[in-house]
């Protein structure tokens, strides 16, 4: 990277920093306000409302979740920290009917996602929605159509697209300071625990299991089901793929710099280490294949590994990507830091730094307001992120090699695999998709 365009790289962080740090210490004047309401109030949930709440500039009017112990902590909690109490419900459809609402942060379980960003961009909100940002290939193209029509902004919950650390590593990569990058690797290897096995049993009276189902297919309530053990069944979510590995499968495709889906993808694995009720692998290897990407039209290949048993780092980091260049090699932890290593393994650069969510918040909502032009997750950033988690996923299922014509998103002569682009849903649910 010229010294010129690096400095002018991290002037523009540095102001990104610095309008967060404005914002949170209530240099918006009350006019400029965003009303906001978070839906879905777990851990992710809880992480948002703490941020937003101590923010000046935006209006926090309602909490939702499914379940009442959670709602009435959110809304313990947001009174604690703003000195007002937030209306709390357990229908999202009272947010979307309070026209005063300008946007919702969506935290749901993943078969949440879209159905409720969707229903959201139709009632005139601006979308903030957690990874993945949808449970299947489909939901990202309605996703996308459905913003271009709304004209409102929707950012994905990959906050690192927004932590100077990370912004500076990518840009060194795509400014070629390593060279031509045709491989990029993503990772994610750490230690989860069993999630046991259950029998069906009855809800708790707490939970409104109805409407946390919603517009998935029906199912019997089980102690392994929830909380947040969900993302390990089919139906709920999309393994830890679509959990840890989307952030990091994210900064591969941001760096690799492919602006399309791959025309090839494989994938091996299964359950090698936990006897459990999970659904979803332990153990993942898929590769995908671009042809003609970048400007060279070479080929090139994004590699994902999963071993969610093992306690070990992978070149230096738990979860992480690594960029192959012809001149040298870049690696990244997300949420720890980066090494870029030039010829003969030379240390030439490194940053270390954590995840800034606020920063991720603060473009998000000056988008809204029109101070900032683009979105740093937008709908497409998204759309391909989980795209390469739903082609892993299918690949690993149908056990073979499969041709994806990107345009189209659908695989070529292949109706099995075209019948896992969507996925099936609740008959007659008032938030089943238009168009799936």
């Amino acid at each position: 990277m010229a010294s010129s365009t690096r400095r002018t790289f991290l002037e523009s962080c540095g102001a990104l920093a610095l309008g967060t740090a404005l914002s949170s210490r209530g240099w918006a004047a009350p006019s400029q306000r965003i009303v906001v309401g978070i839906i879905g109030t777990g851990g992710m949930g809880l992480a948002h409302l703490r941020s937003l709440a101590r923010r000046n500039d935006v209006s926090l009017a309602y909490v939702c979740d499914v379940d009442a112990n959670r709602l009435a902590q959110a809304a313990r909690e947001a009174a604690k920290l703003t000195g007002s109490a937030p209306k709390a419900v357990k229908d999202l459809r009272h947010i979307l009917d309070d026209r005063q609402v300008d946007a919702v942060f969506l935290a749901t379980p993943d078969h949440w996602h879209a159905p409720a960003a969707l229903l959201a961009l139709q009632a005139g909100k601006h979308v903030y929605v957690e990874k993945p940002m949808t449970h299947n290939i489909r939901e990202g193209r309605l996703l996308i159509e459905a913003v271009r029509q709304s004209g409102k902004c929707l950012q994905v919950g990959t906050q690192s697209r927004s932590t100077a650390m990370v912004r500076e590593a990518i840009e060194r990569v795509r400014q070629g300071e390593i060279g031509e990058v045709l491989v990029a690797k993503a990772w994610n290897s750490q230690l989860r625990r069993s999630i046991g096995k259950s029998q069906p049993t009855s809800p708790p009276p707490h939970l409104d299991f109805d409407l946390w189902v919603g517009p998935a297919p029906m199912v019997p309530y089980r102690p392994n089901l929830l909380h947040g053990v969900w993302r390990w069944w089919w139906d709920f979510g999309c393994g830890d793929i679509g959990n840890d590995g989307v952030h990091d499968i994210d900064l591969a495709l941001w760096g690799l710099g492919v602006e399309t889906h791959p025309h090839t993808v494989t994938c091996l694995g299964g359950k090698y280490f936990f006897d459990d009720d999970q659904q979803w692998p332990d153990t993942q290897y898929a590769v995908f294949e671009y042809r003609s990407a970048g400007r060279s039209g070479r080929t090139k290949q994004l590699i994902y590994e999963q071993r969610i048993w093992s306690p070990y780092v992978q070149e230096g980091y738990e979860n992480g990507a690594a960029f192959y260049g012809t001149q040298g090699m870049l690696l990244i932890g997300h949420t720890v830091g980066w090494k870029l290593f030039g010829p003969r393994n030379r240390l030439i650069a490194e940053r270390s730094g954590s995840v800034d969510l606020p920063a991720h918040h603060t473009n998000f909502l000056e988008c809204i307001r029109g101070n900032q032009k683009s979105l740093h997750a937008d709908v497409h950033s998204g759309h391909l992120a989980a795209t390469i988690c739903h082609l892993a996923n299918i690949a690993l299922r149908l056990g073979r090699l499969l041709h994806f014509q990107p345009d189209k998103e659908q695989f070529v002569n292949d109706t099995e695999a075209d019948s896992l682009v969507r996925r099936r849903y609740r008959e007659g649910h008032w938030a089943v998709p238009r168009g799936v």
